[in-house]
């Protein structure tokens, strides 16, 4: 498995390296993993993490809103290990505020991240993808499908990626290479660490999902890696939401308020 894996210094993007690099011995192929995230402090601890469990990896220091750095990217990836079987863009970032009340430069980092590195990534892996027939997971949001108020630019942003998911699905199917979205709901993660390390906003977060808890960065980890993996090799254009069930408590928390007493 030759992967790149942006926003791999924590959370999401750490736990997905780690679980590519599991399964794939499991399979009994070789690990290679290129690591990309802006904190290329953290991300050298990631990846010592990863070879100390044999895996293969090369880190990338960037900034994703340079539209000149996934090309480097792609090119670095395949200069180290020959090709590109799996590309998970997993990089993000939340700037809060509503659509009337942020700048333009909060609206432009959102998109940047959220949006276009995906774009710019996929056309520069896009040969090589195709050679490997390979795939393409990028991380969106329930909040791509459903309108949150302090996130106007992020819901936005994660929109149009899960509609940009499903575009390059139809564009690059016939080069056979599958492209695919997990859409996080309530995650713990260095992000959502403020509300979720406090007991009471954490439960009060819980209660919003059927399952009553709080997803960790491996519940999201274990469905990306599955849609990079060769189990899912006649799925694509697809999103997975993993949220605990939340989706589907927007009619009973509206019409019966809370759906949990008796």
């Amino acid at each position: 498995m030759r992967a790149i894996v942006t926003g791999s210094a924590a959370g999401i993007g750490r736990a997905t390296a780690l679980k590519l690099h599991h399964d794939a011995r499991q399979r009994g192929d070789k690990t290679q993993l290129m690591l990309v995230d802006l904190q290329a402090d953290k991300l050298e601890s990631v990846a010592k993490e990863l070879r100390d469990e044999g895996a293969e990896v090369e880190t990338f220091g960037g900034d994703l809103t340079d539209v000149s750095v996934p090309g480097r990217v792609v090119e670095a990836t395949v200069k180290a290990f020959g090709g590109i079987d799996a590309l998970i863009s997993n990089a993000g970032v939340i700037k809060n505020g509503s659509l009337m009340d942020i700048e333009v430069e909060d609206y432009e980092l959102a998109f940047n991240i959220n949006t276009r590195a995906t774009w710019l990534l996929v056309k520069a892996a896009r040969p090589h993808l195709a050679e490997a027939k390979g795939a393409i997971v990028a991380t969106g949001s329930i909040s791509g499908f459903h309108p949150t108020p302090p996130l106007g630019a992020y819901s936005a942003s994660k929109a149009a990626l899960i509609m940009m998911v499903r575009q390059l699905a139809v564009e690059l199917g016939p080069e056979g290479i599958r492209c695919n979205a997990v859409s996080p709901g309530s995650t713990h993660t260095a992000m959502t660490d403020a509300r979720y390390s406090q007991p009471e906003l954490a439960a009060e977060a819980a209660k919003k999902n059927p399952l009553h808890m709080i997803g960790q960065p491996e519940h999201q980890a274990a469905a990306i890696a599955f849609l990079a993996g060769p189990e899912a090799a006649y799925i694509t254009g697809e999103n997975i939401l993993v949220d605990g069930g939340m989706q589907n408590m927007l009619m009973p928390a509206s019409a019966m308020g809370d759906p949990w007493k008796r």
